[in-house]
């Protein structure tokens, strides 16, 4: 049994890695030309992003479906090994259970041939068991301190692994990816922000938790369809998602602030000079920070007490016309008063932080 837990979890986590989950055409775009307006263009890809798809800046490409980067497996979990991954975080904690029950019967019935009972004290003695037939395997402390350091790492993966199982579970059931129920999440905050009174319907969950399993799950162990094309759901088209997407985008565009660097920062993680807070709070996320100049302009989205997130904005064709996204102190910057005409700083006023 143990071995073929093994054999299943290291075949799932092998089909994970190498698989791949798939990733957009250099260059693609949709068969309708008319069709482009309701997608998102990658620049680093040269292509739009087809439905469902987004570029993940480890990959360096647009991935199919993408729910998300996994460090463990050093690729995206997308279209194509989603089945894969999936069935990795099952068997993993329950080859465990199996393991740490071996473990544990193990530790028991070794350390009650071992006890001597006496009138006014309980002794256990490693060296030898007290009770005959003797173990086949030699049982000593050694082997007592690497079976409880082993039962450890089992329920510790049980634990750990299961909760992602669990997570991943959820957004199968649903037709969705992690990115998009949090895409999901997003609209509804706009909607009621505005208050447009539009009612967003996610079109790919199938209105049953069976088809939404067999997008995923399939006997051949191919995932329907071709990562491009999707079916919806009745009252939604194939680029409903797509549409929302952008609609949020150009709500964050008029929700971003603009800031500007006051001080210098060097973009390391945890800043020794920044204040105390601000080396204890940063940001626990694999998103990057940004090294700032003083006098340097950054569009905020985004931020928490002690740190924000944003964009700097390029000033000449020098900088390369690379986008720089990223973490940063709040400390370092200050609100930019500008004037919306001129676009230029107003002069003699006092900034505020």
């Amino acid at each position: 049994m143990l071995l073929n837990w093994t054999v299943m979890i290291l075949y799932n986590y092998f089909s994970a890695v190498f698989v791949g989950p798939g990733y957009v055409p250099l260059g693609w775009t949709p068969e309708k030309s008319q069709d482009c307006i309701y997608l998102q263009y990658c620049k680093v890809c040269q292509s739009y992003k087809a439905p469902r798809s987004h570029h993940c800046r480890k990959c360096n490409r647009c991935v199919m479906k993408m729910d998300h980067h996994c460090p463990w497996i050093n690729n995206c979990c997308g279209y194509q090994n989603h089945a894969s991954f999936t069935l990795f975080l099952l068997l993993a904690p329950l080859g465990c259970i199996h393991a740490s029950f071996i473990f544990i019967m193990t530790m028991y019935t070794q350390l009650y041939n071992r006890i001597s009972f006496g009138w006014s004290s309980v002794k256990i003695d490693m060296s030898a068991a007290k009770r005959d037939p003797r173990p086949i395997i030699p049982f000593g402390l050694s082997a007592f301190a690497a079976s409880l350091f082993a039962l450890g790492l089992a329920l510790g993966t049980t634990i750990a692994v299961g909760m992602l199982f669990i997570i991943q579970m959820k957004v199968i059931l649903t037709n969705k990816t992690s990115i998009e129920s949090w895409i999901e999440e997003k609209a509804k905050d706009r909607i009621q922000y505005y208050q447009t009174g539009e009612t967003f319907i996610f079109p790919y969950d199938m209105g049953s938790k069976w088809k939404n399993f067999r997008q995923v799950f399939t006997w051949s162990g191919i995932p329907e369809g071709d990562g491009l094309d999707w079916p919806v759901r009745d009252g939604c088209h194939q680029y409903s998602l797509t549409i929302e997407q952008l609609k949020q985008k150009a709500d964050k565009r008029v929700r971003s602030v603009r800031y500007r660097a006051t001080e210098d920062y060097s973009g390391v993680c945890c800043p020794v000079t920044k204040g105390v807070k601000t080396f204890f709070t940063t940001p626990c996320t694999e998103e990057p920070r940004i090294a700032l100049s003083k006098g340097d302009l950054i569009l905020a989205t985004r931020g928490l007490k002690h740190w924000m997130y944003g964009e700097k904005i390029l000033i000449s064709a020098a900088d390369g016309g690379i986008r720089e996204r990223g973490w940063f102190p709040r400390k370092c910057v200050e609100k930019y008063q500008y004037d919306s005409e001129t676009d230029q700083a107003v002069d003699g006023e006092k900034k505020s932080k």
